[in-house]
């Protein structure tokens, strides 16, 4: 079978920067496989490991800024409200410049890397969806700043790469390492791929000085991405996280979560070119559970359209839905113990993050394309609700949750 042709992974992999703020300052937990898929999912590396392994012939120096805002609905009437609180309520806004470059170095090394800098403000409830659980005023203020860097080396028909992260903000502080590598057969069609990555994170909070915890996680995916015709690839991973320490939330009340985190997770992609358009569809399918009970499923396509020569279209659309952990419990309607739990159970959350949901994101993304340079705007919306949860009902008195994603970046290659 003739080797897959640069048409059909066209914008195959589209990285992104995503700025869900609120889940990174309030410690819900690393993504899982976020290290080992960092290194694996760089521009030119996935799923278009399908091809020749050789080190790129070209540099590539890409600046971008990202814009997030997000907020929420109000219409649950919970029992401490007083009848003033606002229609709606303005949430989490971050602002989040970042630089990446790529570098080929002596034809068979590669150096990468990239930094971003996040400026966040705004307020999120303490429980539930609550307005009056949030600091509305004033609310809060951080910075985050995060590195990568990896270093690849390239064989015949194969990669081994080595990569180093560390990010720190106000009450986080995270380090990871990864090491993944590829092998191809000799016709290029077929790409086999593993990665390992560890991390080490330390918790504080600016209400508590006296909190100072830790968090230590492992993980492993291993992978498959197959040329199946001149027109379409597919690809395959698994992927494992054991992680233990601090995952509660110092900022939420009644949050008391279990201190070790079991993650496992499959992602089936598959991307077809239409000749005829000259465009391409990705797809993909993603299954994921954990030991917190959480079990979900994300739906994802985009149609990838040239316009004239020099210019890229593409519309996306994903559907996310999961089961609430174990240890969440709906607010209580006694007015004497809400929203505390009823008893005293081991376990508590109150973080709508881990409820019954569903959520679905629209996007567009325009990309023009002159000589080495390239330069693109995508812009994303992202809304969330308890009844649009499949596989079972939602979480009861849980308000809508919306969020907007601007981003703009521009790239040249050397």
């Amino acid at each position: 079978m003739a080797m897959a042709s640069v048409e059909v992974v066209v914008a195959a992999t589209d990285p992104g920067l995503r700025a869900d703020k609120e889940a990174q300052s309030q410690h819900q937990g690393r993504v899982l496989g976020s290290i080992v898929l960092a290194a694996l999912s760089l521009p030119g590396v996935l799923p278009t490991a399908a091809r020749a392994q050789g080190a790129p012939e070209q540099g590539i120096v890409s600046l971008r800024h990202l814009h997030y805002e997000d907020r929420q609905e109000v219409r649950t009437r919970y029992p401490d409200y007083t009848g003033n609180e606002p229609g709606s309520f303005k949430r989490i806004t971050v602002d989040s410049p970042s630089i990446y470059v790529l570098a080929p170095i002596a034809g068979r090394w590669s150096l990468e890397g990239s930094l971003v800098h996040d400026q966040v403000s705004g307020a999120t409830p303490r429980y539930y969806s609550s307005v009056s659980g949030a600091t509305v005023d004033k609310g809060m203020e951080d910075k985050r700043t995060a590195g990568d860097l990896k270093v690849m080396r390239y064989f015949d028909r194969a990669a081994l790469g080595v990569g180093v992260t560390h990010s720190t903000e106000n009450d986080y502080k995270s380090s990871a390492f990864s090491l993944d590598g590829r092998v191809s057969s000799a016709d290029n069609n077929t790409t086999f791929n593993l990665g390992l990555g560890s991390s080490n994170d330390k918790i504080s909070s600016s209400n508590d000085p006296d909190l100072l915890k830790k968090k230590r996680t492992a993980e492993i995916m291993a992978g498959i991405t197959q040329a199946l015709t001149a027109n379409d690839v597919a690809q395959l991973n698994l992927s494992y996280s054991h992680g233990r320490g601090y995952y509660s939330d110092p900022y939420k009340l009644f949050d008391n979560r279990p201190g070790l985190r079991k993650q496992a997770a499959m992602l089936a992609r598959w991307n077809h070119h239409v000749a005829s358009l000259g465009a391409t569809l990705r797809s993909s399918y993603r299954y994921y559970h954990d030991s917190f009970g959480i079990r979900a499923h994300t739906f994802e396509a985009a149609w990838v359209q040239p316009v004239g020569g020099s210019f890229l279209l593409t519309p996306s659309v994903r559907y996310y839905t999961q089961r609430a952990a174990w240890f969440y419990y709906d607010p209580v309607a006694d007015t004497s113990i809400f929203p505390g739990p009823v008893g005293s159970p081991t376990y508590t959350s109150t973080d709508q993050r881990l409820s019954a949901f569903g959520a679905w994101t629209v996007g567009l993304k325009g990309e023009v394309r002159l000589g080495d340079w390239s330069a693109d705007m995508k812009y994303e919306r992202y809304e969330q609700r308890s009844e649009w949860r499949s596989f079972g009902k939602g979480s009861p008195a849980i308000d809508p949750f919306i969020a907007d994603f601007v981003q703009v970046g521009v790239s040249k290659k050397f």
